[in-house]
């Protein structure tokens, strides 16, 4: 090999060097104008999504705000039922903006599914404040779903809809959205949706039996079954030692809140 055939023909090298930049050149450009044209379609949609949306900035959806949610919405990385405030003819508009069909659901109401507090046996002496957390991890309650009395949804709500009363919760419906954040935060998943036209509810959530709610708690369900057995409309049935409504077969004659032995089926009216 001689001397010659060694040398670099910098002229070629420089030629594909110049080439490669070129098309860095141009496939830099063609992502800026991609972006920014999905951008702004992007950001148009958000604004009018937005401008749907009940603007109550609770969180419940999991995002910080409705604008967050809106731009979530607007590039598909989140669902229009993650939202329970906005009422239903403004979810329809937005359904038709994000091109979906619309769900047409039963506004909501959150209900605390307890009515133990005070009335609830506690394993032990707990000094200080601390929160529902704090409560859990040290097994407060010997009813282990019972209300731990901590305030922690009281602390979150955005509505001040929630107060500590008898040693647990109590939602004042007038007030509650039903956005859904006192429910994100509860360490014991008592807080649950029903709907606004539900006439009552079960304040209970233990699925143990009868003879260990009754060491637990004073006002725990007890599964004994009189309220499915005396509705006259079949709107109950009995799961896990739990009744559940049927709330489409519910007349609120209210046959169960007056059968029931421990008072755990509660009137709307009365709360």
């Amino acid at each position: 090999m001689n001397l010659l055939e060694t040398v670099i023909q910098w002229d070629k090298v420089g030629m594909v060097i110049g080439i490669f930049a070129a098309l860095s050149v141009v496939l830099t450009a063609l992502i800026l104008i991609i972006v920014k044209f999905c951008k702004v379609e992007s950001d148009e949609k958000a604004e009018k999504i937005l401008e749907k949306l009940a603007g109550a900035n609770c969180g419940g959806c999991g995002c910080s705000g409705c604008a967050v949610f809106a731009d979530k919405l607007a590039r598909g990385e989140a669902k229009l039922s993650d939202c329970h405030v906005t009422d239903a003819e403004h979810k329809a508009d937005i359904a038709a903006l994000l091109g979906v069909k619309a769900t047409a659901t039963e506004p909501t109401v959150m209900i605390v599914a307890c009515s133990g507090g005070d009335n609830a046996v506690n394993t032990c002496e707990y000094c200080g404040e601390g929160s529902c957390a704090q409560l859990a991890a040290v097994g407060l309650k010997a009813c282990k779903q019972g209300c731990l009395g901590g305030g922690t949804c009281e602390k979150v709500c955005p509505q001040g809809a929630i107060t500590m009363k008898d040693g647990h919760s109590w939602i004042d419906t007038d007030l509650c959205i039903s956005c859904g954040t006192c429910m994100r935060n509860c360490p014991k998943s008592i807080l649950r949706r029903i709907p606004v036209s539900a006439p009552v509810y079960v304040a209970c959530s233990s699925n143990c039996k009868g003879k260990d709610v009754m060491n637990a708690c004073q006002k725990g369900c007890i599964g004994c079954g009189i309220c499915a057995k005396s509705c006259p409309h079949g709107a109950i049935t009995m799961v896990d030692n739990l009744p559940v409504f049927d709330y489409s077969k519910c007349t609120g004659c209210k046959t169960c809140v007056a059968k029931c032995p421990r008072k755990v089926i509660v009137d709307r009216a009365t709360v």
